[in-house]
């Protein structure tokens, strides 16, 4: 039996309906997010230690960097409890190299396919600016807070050539327990995860991430003077994070859930039985952001509920067919994506408008499962659909209510349907610029299509969302 929200508290964060968020190049740690897990340590008074010039040259450098690759992850280790297998090899790279290694990465996660769907999803839930590009955008984030990471498929740490090595240790010590999770745990299982289930991938890189930046945190706690050093040489470089300032909401809060998110929950699981218990992570993985969020529910094994939705195109089409006169052509629909949104995914998607993290929160902390789908027409036009469960009917009700606000604040322009004008169709619609939007709740369960261009239409594709389930 699945829990009430009532006993849920949490803090929210990203959507969950598009797969491509949730891809990072290799393992990689943000700076903006290194900073914030070094700052929750005491400072103190020591002095910085001097910086030997003799790293000024590549050859010494790349020296250091393996002298200090091998004495942090002796020392990663015995934070982390993770025997060290075998040797870790380590090198700079430049910014150039940097990013290549994120392009090449992007490109071989990511199809152009991925990337339009994940552009489109975006504006059409009002996500994301009409202008967005999705991977140039990306690549001027990563490339901006990519500082170190681990690559799985060459089992080699790489560092950024225009950091300072000892002031960078912190930076280390997370990827360097990327790379003993990768020797007990195989990182990449994780690389070529199932599409149309986001919500559980990003749990899963919540437990990655969570792991790495919980040891990095114990790791400075265990000597200040690391994050007075580390602090120093963040100073020295001029680290912007101008591009992951002004990202989207949902592709920013979506990069850091796993840091941020993923370490209070590694946190209740070393609360609960150390570091064994984070390791046994690994096998028994969480199954969703809720039960990230809410780690009761994940020591529970509250599983989230598999719903289907049915293919549209075909009802789609067959309704462009039927609209079409004379010798206007029929428009013709594809479907771009399916996937979940998850606890995580509702609520961001809900307070893009509503701004009340409060509000946003209870109205998607009842969460039991969902899939939705996102169609495109050969106009251009976009069709978002969501079939979702909740716990209680109450739970249903209130995510109910908290859609038809947030479409409401979404179109400002939008007129609500009268009993008269939706005689048959027993759901909320709402007009809008951007098509007709129909919200029905029966039960604890809610859908929504949202963006129908023809309301003549809704009655059929209502239909079919109800007889899939």
């Amino acid at each position: 039996m699945r829990m009430s929200k009532q006993i849920q508290a949490s803090t929210p964060g990203a959507p969950g309906s598009l797969r491509q968020m949730r891809r990072h190049p290799a393992c990689i740690l943000l700076i903006s997010l290194s900073l914030a897990a070094v700052l929750i340590v005491p400072a103190g008074s020591a002095q910085l230690a001097p910086q030997d010039p003799a790293t000024t040259t590549a050859s010494a450098r790349n020296a250091a960097l393996i002298a200090a690759t091998q004495e942090v992850l002796k020392e990663t280790s015995d934070v982390r409890q993770l025997s060290i297998i075998r040797a870790v090899q380590s090198s700079t790279q430049s910014r150039a190299e940097i990013e290549r290694a994120v392009m090449k990465n992007l490109d071989e996660e990511i199809t152009p396919a991925d990337m339009h769907a994940a552009e489109v999803a975006l504006k059409k839930l009002g996500l994301a600016p009409p202008d967005f590009q999705y991977r140039a955008f990306m690549v001027r984030l990563l490339t901006e807070q990519v500082a170190g990471y681990y690559e799985p498929k060459t089992r080699q740490f790489y560092l950024a050539d225009w950091i300072d090595i000892d002031g960078q240790r912190p930076i280390m010590a997370h990827e360097l327990t990327h790379a003993l999770q990768d020797q007990h745990f195989n990182l990449r299982r994780f690389e070529h995860w199932p599409k149309g289930d986001s919500d559980a991938e990003l749990a899963a890189h919540a437990l990655i991430e969570g792991d790495a930046t919980l040891t990095m945190a114990m790791y400075v706690a265990s000597n200040p003077l690391r994050a007075l050093t580390f602090l120093k040489s963040m100073g020295a470089m001029g680290i912007t994070t101008e591009e992951l300032d002004k990202a989207p909401r949902a592709l920013r809060e979506t990069l850091l859930f796993p840091y941020q998110e993923g370490m209070n929950w590694t946190r209740a699981l070393y609360k609960q039985g150390n570091w064994s218990e984070v390791s046994r992570a690994y096998t028994t993985l969480p199954q969703s952001t809720e039960q990230i969020l809410h780690a009761d529910k994940y020591f529970a094994h509250e599983a989230p509920v598999k719903l289907l939705v049915p293919d549209l195109t075909s009802v789609l089409n067959a309704g462009s067919q039927k609209s079409a006169s004379g010798l206007q052509a029929p428009v013709s629909w594809k479907k771009l994506a399916s996937d979940v949104n998850g606890e995580w995914g509702f609520y961001l998607i809900l307070d893009e408008f509503l701004k009340s993290p409060a509000e946003s929160r209870q109205a998607a902390a009842g969460w039991a499962g969902d899939r939705t789908g996102v169609y495109e027409s050969s106009k251009g036009d976009v069709l978002y659909v969501s079939l979702s469960t909740w716990d209680t009917e109450k739970d249903a009700s209130d995510f109910f209510g908290a859609y038809i606000k947030r479409t409401q604040l979404r179109y400002p322009d939008s007129v609500t349907l009268n009993d008269k004008q939706r005689p048959t169709l027993g759901a909320n619609v709402l007009r809008t610029h951007e098509g007709t939007v129909a919200i029905e709740l029966v039960g604890s369960r809610v859908w929504i299509v949202e963006g129908v261009p023809d309301e003549r239409g809704i009655a059929n594709l209502l239909k079919a969302l109800r007889q899939a389930n």
